[in-house]
């Protein structure tokens, strides 16, 4: 559950202009104050309280991992035109990457890194418009899209790395006869994942359906 605690301002300060103010969301009590002390100490930025929240300059994010329910608060957040968003990462596979990057997160920050002098980063950058990215993602993001780039030149140049491991394991079950339901199971993946995963490669591959991305996955050898 992703909670958000009152950041101790009063309404009457809300949007200081000399301040940056932000709202802090994080997956637990213990992540979401240990980001609220570090971030209170510093003069330049301004904590809103949760009634608040949607008003903040800046939408911060605390979080072990990207799952759908990240994912589900960073589109909320992406739809509030006030905000930007920035987000603090425990783990993060290369695969999500591109996950948050189309819900609009500005900045990436990993919680190993996220001392104060980091965050505080962090928020002025997106404060002045500016991104944030470390340098192992940012190469990551780059192979992804010139990837993406190369698949648009030649859509039916495929290989192996055409569909992912996760791609390729759900096309497999599919081609047993698994319906969403037990290819959840089965992944340990939501049923929205699921979908939102077979949905992606057909429309990837311009294909119709996911019977016809099983036979197409098939005849080229990725599955």
């Amino acid at each position: 559950m992703i909670v958000q605690m009152p950041g101790g301002t009063s309404p009457a300060s809300v949007g200081r202009p000399d301040r940056v103010t932000v709202a802090v969301y994080a997956q637990d009590l213990v992540l979401h104050i240990g980001i609220i002390q570090q971030l209170r100490q510093r003069p330049e930025l301004e904590l809103l309280s949760d009634k608040d929240a949607d008003g903040a300059q800046i939408s911060l994010v605390v979080v072990d991992t990207v799952d759908d329910e990240v994912t589900a608060l960073l589109q909320r957040l992406q739809r509030n035109t006030a905000t930007r968003t920035g987000l603090v990462v425990g783990s993060f596979e290369p695969a999500a990457l591109q996950r948050v990057i189309e819900c609009g997160v500005g900045a990436v920050l990993r919680r190993s890194e996220a001392d104060q002098d980091r965050l505080l980063h962090l928020v002025l950058a997106l404060a002045k418009g500016e991104g944030v990215l470390p340098g192992d993602l940012l190469g990551k993001l780059l192979s992804h899209v010139g990837s993406l780039q190369r698949s648009a030149l030649d859509p039916r140049g495929l290989s192996l790395s055409t569909l992912t491991a996760r791609e390729a394991d759900m096309l497999r079950l599919v081609a047993e006869g698994l319906d969403t339901s037990e290819i959840a199971e089965k992944t340990s993946y939501s049923e929205r994942t699921v979908k939102n995963v077979l949905h992606e490669v057909t429309t990837r591959l311009q294909l119709r359906n996911r019977a016809h991305a099983v036979g197409y996955a098939l005849r080229n050898g990725l599955i």
